[in-house]
């Protein structure tokens, strides 16, 4: 069983999620990607936030009926700031010992893991798939990975160096960085909420599940 994890705020979650999601799913051949809420992110602001039971259940909502797709409330359970280690912890403690697990994350936010709670034990437990794009920022994917071959010699360690051959960076006592160009998808959840409170639609960026939850609740009005 190859299992991704894959947190986030999902403040909403929106078609984004669900195409990229599905992008590193079929490049894995992972048997699963688990949609993790946070229950309060670290390193993101809390305005304009859905409260935990509403982001829970768009992100159920999202994933009822989509093969290879599951959600997970293991933050929020837990209250809280929520710190990636304590999820890993929890999937290595319950998950049997020949399940393959994978750390799913955008560049932006991994070029922040220095400041990570226990960050160099998580790049030991479990591998990453950090992935890039073409509209990252203002690097264009060559500068995206430079960028990410700078950070991890300089801020994390030196003894990384990139294999063409698994599109990774390897390490002796740490487990693969995998790289993987991911589709440019023009949607985000700041827009959303955005076109929300100005009364615009948003059908053409979240399920239909997720935009008549949102409507029903009253959400970012």
């Amino acid at each position: 069983m190859r299992i991704g994890l894959f947190g986030g705020t999902f403040n909403p979650i929106h078609l984004g999620h669900l195409k990229t999601i599905g992008e590193v799913r079929d490049a894995f051949s992972l048997d699963q990607v688990v949609l993790i809420p946070a229950a309060i992110p670290p390193h993101k602001p809390a305005r304009d936030m859905a409260g935990t039971e509403d982001r829970m259940a768009m992100v159920r909502l999202a994933a009822a009926g989509r093969q290879g797709l599951a959600a997970c409330d293991v933050e929020i359970q837990r209250e809280g700031v929520s710190y990636s280690i304590d999820t890993v912890d929890h999937f290595q403690r319950t998950q049997a010992p020949e399940t393959e697990l994978f750390f799913i994350v955008g560049v932006d936010a991994f070029l922040e893991i220095d400041t990570w709670k226990a960050h160099d034990k998580l790049l030991e437990r479990l591998p990453f798939i950090v992935m890039t794009r073409p509209d990252a920022g203002r690097l264009d994917l060559d500068g995206q990975h430079e960028a990410l071959g700078v950070f991890l010699h300089d801020r994390l360690s030196g003894g990384y160096r990139y294999d063409p051959a698994r599109k990774a960076f390897v390490h002796n006592r740490k487990q693969p960085l995998y790289v993987l160009e991911v589709t440019p998808v023009d949607i985000s959840s700041t827009r959303i909420r955005d076109r929300i409170r100005k009364g615009r639609p948003i059908s053409d960026l979240v399920p239909g599940s997720v935009h008549d939850y949102i409507h029903q609740r009253g959400l970012y009005q």
